[in-house]
């Protein structure tokens, strides 16, 4: 491998993703491989350095995953992260044992050494930690560079092996300055030159992409969101016209969504769109339905059904490309293979079905929003598209908490398009990462003219992110709230009640089913 990689050997941690991406923002490739990957195999691949993820296992579990020992012989840098911190001071002859107090959350960190892995930090720094057993270094080959209140061994970095450990997640956005420590660990342990960049991406994905698919045909579903878009975008760079793309109206749509769907792409980009509606189908599978699980299963048989549908009028088809990102491989958790625990079942992760026969491409898999958006960028799309809020597959389904019924839907879009609207006036828009409204299913008292009311509620969602595994509320300010508030109760028949959600992620996902 000619360019520069650093390996992540992936141990199940929710955050295994959001590694890579950190040493990508760098300008460094990074490539995940499993926890076992082989010690040739990597001196193979010519890797500058290796990376240790976290994981929900503890060293001393029965089944806990476990790394070729002989990669702390290859000579390369090594950074272990948590319990691959764990597991490598384990396999270096230390004692890793559960800790007096667990310690999780955000901890004060104590930096005692800034030679290299902590070069150009202050003496303390804001980390977040996630751990119950720790390192007891009274018979470690080990130096002590940081240390929490609860944590004697914070970082360790071996006496004489380029190794490495932090007991704390420098990859999440909860430790500051945690891309500074992985930056010191590319730069200045590793050597690298920092030469990657998205646009090889680009390149690379849309070679691979025209070589698997050859003259056949690839279909996109597309919904007209950033990711499902930057796909579609992508392929059609890769093979032209073979693309046809495929819109589902499943009756869950924002308002004026189909419409604004094919202005888009079959009148600007003059792309192959078909568009089929199946919104009566999937209206009638859902009625009666009220576990989010089982709404999405449902959504799920029914997009496969109208893809077949309109996939057996276009002749010599072999391929589905879907917009899926790696928050949706990794919320669904043990699924092909992840070992992370399961959080949400992802509609479009994994559910092609072997009898429809084609074969699934997902070109995005690896990457995460702010990362997309990057690609569509350079893949020249409006800013109005690459910016665009996340808006689920599964639609207003996993919005309205409950039965889903058409009046329930009325009710929801027209509280959605009063928020998104005012959120754009007060120029929010851009610092909002993604903006929603839940319809509950709950009724309230309220006072409407002089009368006694008895309605609906409606909450209210907006979050700021950079990757979507972490999310903080947005602030938005309570004069913009209340207008939203004020305008919803007087303009949406049945609503009484605006609510608005103040929390964070974790432990709330962002959507609210």
């Amino acid at each position: 491998m000619s360019r520069q990689t650093i390996a992540i050997l992936d141990f199940g941690s929710q955050y295994g993703r959001l590694i890579a991406r950190r040493v990508r923002e760098n300008n460094v490739y990074s490539q995940i491989c499993r926890a076992d990957t082989k010690a040739g195999r990597l001196s193979q691949m010519g890797v500058k350095g290796i990376i240790l993820s976290g994981g929900p296992a503890s060293v001393y579990d029965e089944n806990a995953p476990k790394c070729d020992p002989k990669i702390f012989d290859l000579g390369i840098p090594i950074l272990g992260i948590c319990y691959g911190m764990q597991l490598a001071c384990q396999a270096f002859g230390a004692t890793v044992a559960p800790a007096e107090k667990r310690e999780y959350g955000r901890t004060i960190l104590t930096i005692a050494d800034k030679t290299d892995l902590f070069a150009d930090l202050p003496d303390s720094i804001t980390a977040w930690a996630s751990h119950g057993d720790q390192l007891d270094k009274s018979d470690s080959p080990f130096l002590t560079l940081a240390t929490t209140q609860t944590c004697p061994h914070a970082a360790v970095k071996h006496k004489e092996k380029p190794f490495y450990g932090v007991q704390f997640h420098p990859e999440v956005s909860h430790t500051p300055m945690g891309s500074q420590i992985l930056k010191n660990f590319l730069y200045k342990i590793c050597r690298c030159d920092g030469d990657w960049k998205m646009s090889d991406f680009v390149a690379e994905t849309i070679e691979a992409v025209r070589r698997r698919v050859g003259d056949a045909k690839l279909i996109c579903g597309l919904s007209g969101g950033v990711d499902s878009s930057v796909t579609a975008s992508l392929i059609h760079k890769a093979i032209g016209d073979q693309l046809v793309c495929i819109f589902v109206d499943n009756g869950l749509l924002r308002k004026n969504e189909r419409e604004g769907v094919v202005s888009m792409f079959k009148n600007h980009f003059h792309m192959d769109l078909r568009v089929v509606d199946w919104s009566e189908q999937f209206l009638t599978g859902l009625k009666g339905v009220i576990d989010p699980q089982e709404k999405r299963k449902v959504i799920g048989r029914e997009f496969i059904e109208a893809f077949k549908s309109e996939a057996a009028k276009i002749p010599n088809t072999k391929f589905l490309a879907q917009g899926t990102l790696y928050p949706d491989v990794i919320e669904s958790g043990a699924k092909n293979g992840n070992p992370a625990a399961n959080i949400k079942l992802h509609h479009n992760v994994g559910a092609l079905p072997k009898e429809l026969g084609f074969e699934l491409i997902e070109p995005l898999r690896d990457l995460f929003k702010d990362e997309v958006r990057i690609v569509g960028e350079y893949l020249g799309l409006p800013e109005s598209l690459v910016w665009r809020h996340p808006f689920p597959g599964p639609g207003l389904a996993v919005r309205i908490i409950g039965e889903i019924t058409p009046e329930r839907l009325e009710i929801l879009r027209a509280a959605d398009e009063i928020l998104i609207h005012e959120i754009k006036a007060a120029r929010l828009y851009r610092q909002i990462s993604q903006a929603l409204a839940v319809l509950l299913p709950v009724s309230t008292v309220g006072v409407m003219g002089d009368e006694r009311s008895y309605e609906n509620v409606i909450a209210l969602r907006a979050v700021e992110t950079v990757d979507f595994m972490t999310a903080d509320f947005a602030k938005i300010p309570h004069e913009t709230l209340a207008l939203i508030a004020s305008r919803i109760i007087n303009e949406v028949r049945g609503v009484n009640r605006v609510v608005y959600d103040i929390s964070s992620k974790p432990p709330a996902t962002i959507e609210w089913e």
